[in-house]
């Protein structure tokens, strides 16, 4: 008995399998629709905020959103209170931190990548271990360290505070970057006549830019949006940092929405622009750190 191939005309009409992978069109509707509740909440307090700090005092507790908008909240803060100086004072905390836990997460992950030296085991596990305890448990001897050396209520305090919860992940994070870039590049650097430090700053940092770039950003927003250190170790208005400075609208009879909302989004604008300078690299630099670390 023998069997007739199908005609091309019939292989043409007959429905196509579907490709390995391929979602089907409920489960790709699933997807989108899952995809934009996740968008709606993430955005939804955002938003929220963003809409309330143009809203005169009268309407902030309400959903009278474009009603009598104004820009008085953005005034009056700027106006009637210190938040130019808690700004400054908030910059250049978090500047200060971001460029010395830069250079010492990169001086170290390198040192512990590249080196053989006593302690080193022991080194790598006090960078974790120091990751494994909360606020609240180191916030009374830091307060007792930073009181003895007398550095309460000095900026130097909370860069040196800030660096001891940045600096043990990304210095942890860098070693597992620098562990992906060649050994091969330090030898021909010796090769060349250049010192360890010479090696390390002319070859192998302007290869470690996503991993400079995830170092930044993390110890950056570790010091923009910090609040227990900061509450802590700084008093007076002239002293206070962003995170001291919103509590002062804050009281027991009430909160005052306005100024506090549009902090918030002045607040928000570093933050966000650190990010889109920093967005390309922190993908690469982040996964790299994760492989050998």
């Amino acid at each position: 008995m023998t069997t007739t191939a199908p005609t091309p005309a019939a292989r043409r009409s007959a429905p196509k399998a579907r490709l390995r992978g391929e979602r089907s069109p409920l489960a790709s509707a699933g997807l989108h629709l899952t995809l934009v509740v996740a968008s709606v909440i993430a955005v939804f307090p955002v938003l929220w905020v963003l809409l309330t700090s143009l809203k005169p005092a009268a309407f902030a507790t309400t959903t009278d959103f474009f009603k009598e908008t104004t820009f008085e909240n953005y005034t009056n803060l700027i106006q009637n209170t210190k938040f130019l100086t808690w700004f400054g004072n908030s910059l250049l905390i978090a500047g200060l931190t971001t460029l010395l836990g830069v250079i010492v997460s990169a001086s170290t992950g390198y040192a512990v990548s590249r080196f053989r030296f006593p302690g080193k085991r022991g080194l790598m596990w006090t960078l974790l271990v120091t990751q494994m305890f909360p606020v609240a448990v180191l916030i009374v001897p830091i307060y007792n360290i930073m009181a003895s050396m007398g550095l309460l209520n000095q900026p130097a305090g909370l860069v040196i505070t800030y660096l001891t919860i940045s600096v043990p992940f990304c210095a942890w994070m860098m070693k597992g970057f620098f562990d992906t870039i060649p050994r091969e590049i330090d030898e021909s650097g010796q090769v060349d006549g250049l010192t360890p430090f010479g090696t390390f700053w002319r070859l192998i940092l302007p290869l470690a830019k996503p991993g400079l770039a995830v170092t930044a950003f993390y110890s950056f927003i570790t010091a923009w949006g910090e609040v227990a250190y900061a509450s802590a170790f700084m008093v007076g208005e002239d002293n206070l940092t962003l995170a001291g400075g919103l509590q002062l609208f804050v009281n027991q009879y009430g909160a005052q929405w306005g100024p506090m909302t549009a902090a918030s989004v002045l607040i928000a604008i570093p933050a966000a622009l650190v990010f889109l300078f920093a967005q390309k690299h922190l993908v690469t630099g982040m996964s790299a750190g994760a492989v050998k670390g």
